[in-house]
Order: C-alpha cells, then structure tokens, then sequence
C-alpha cells in the first residue's frame, strides 16, 4: 500500500470518478472536491500529498486555488488537469504554482505515470525504484527513457506502444479486455474503436514475438481481449 493521500478536484463527475477509482486500486487514499471553495476548505483543514487540481471548476477557478494556498505557505504538489491546451494557460498554471500539468483528454497511464514523477521529485514517494529495463521476447525495453534494442539494433515503438505494452506488463498473465485498454491508454473524452487496439497489438506481435502468426506472448482471448504471458 502507498499511504499516500490525493485530493482530486474536478466537478465533472464521470471524470472525478475514474480517477478516483483508478488511484484506489493504484493503492492511494482519495478524497474529492467538486468545486473551488470546497478545495480550498479541504486543502486547508487536511494533508494532502498531492493535488489533482481541474482548471475549469465553479466558485474559484483552479489557477485561483493554486495561488491561494501558495500564499498560505502551503506546498502541496498539484498537477493541473485541463481541457485547455494552450500554451500560455500551461505557462499560468506553472507560474501560479503548479508542479505538472495535463491537457484532456489524456490516459490514465500517463496521469499514473505523472503522480508518480512528480511525488518523487518532490520527495513524496515512499515507493521502491521498481525496475525499469525489462526484456519482452526479442526487445529489451527500458520504460523510463522509451527505448527499445534487439539483438543490439534500436526498435522505433512509439509512445502509445510503449504505454500498451507498459500496461500489458502490469496485467501480465491476465485477460484483459479491450475496454480496458481503450479507457486506460486513450482516456475517457476520447474513445477509438476496438480495431485500432487490434492494430497496435498486431504492430508489437511483430517487434516482440519470433513469430507474430502464432504469438506466444500476445495472446488474444476470443470475444474479450488479450493476455499478456510473461
């Protein structure tokens, strides 16, 4: 278990809850705030480790909430969560104080990998360094740098490879639908269809098995997904 405590503050509710639901099974602690003023009253009368902080939220804007409790010396890690992507609001919300920041729609993978950077950068992380060169069939793969060798030559995956195969490594030995998948790698506000999961899995059966037409490590498990056999 982390032990460590998140406060999120988003006041759509879809969103609050798959965050939420997805850091509770990640092993932290969660409490939620629907608007400005309530997150500031929770900020100021609890211990937070870190803040995921929505930008567009009622009462008090997010960037507003941010000073505030900067100016009371508090210096909680937030991350930012955000439809705007603009440059200058990325610009604002680190300046204000932010520590990270995410523009939606984003996968819950990166938002996990993200709490994670950021609670160890700011020596919040009571985790272990977990290992991070891993050799999946032919490719060795170093997940904190995305590289990946084999037989000595770089192998090209790109980022949304490296985050499915990241995924499938910690589901290993599981089925795992392509539901999953989709809300995991590609977010919640923006869903492709279950081919394009099938395609990528397809594109990493040939950089990862000996032979991508009768797969040993990318299983697909008819009519549900797939299982990872590591």
């Amino acid at each position: 278990m982390l032990n460590k405590h998140l406060l999120i503050v988003e006041d759509e509710p879809d969103m609050q809850q798959g965050i939420k639901d997805n850091l509770e099974f990640e092993g932290y602690t969660v409490d939620v705030a629907d608007d400005g003023e309530m997150a500031l009253k929770k900020i100021t009368n609890g211990e937070f480790d870190l803040i995921l902080l929505d930008v567009m939220i009622p009462k008090i804007s997010g960037f507003d909430v941010c000073k505030q409790i900067r100016h009371r010396g508090i210096e909680t890690p937030i991350i930012f969560l955000t439809a705007k992507g603009e440059e200058i609001d990325k610009v604002i919300g680190l300046e204000s104080g932010g520590d990270d920041y995410m523009t939606k729609p984003f996968s819950l993978r990166e938002l996990m990998a993200r709490i994670k950077a950021v609670l160890r950068r700011t020596g919040n992380s009571n985790q272990p360094e977990v290992e991070t060169l891993v050799t999946i069939g032919k490719l060795e793969v170093n997940f904190d740098n995305y590289l990946a060798v084999s037989d000595g030559q770089p192998v090209k995956l790109t980022a949304k490879e490296f985050e499915i195969l990241r995924y499938l490594l910690d589901h290993k030995n599981s089925t795992i639908s392509r539901d999953s998948i989709l809300d995991s790698i590609w977010g919640y506000d923006y869903q492709p269809t279950a081919r394009t999961v099938d395609n990528f899995i397809l594109k990493l059966r040939q950089k990862i098995e000996t032979d991508p037409n009768h797969p040993e490590i990318l299983i697909t498990v008819h009519g549900i997904g797939y299982r990872f056999v590591y």
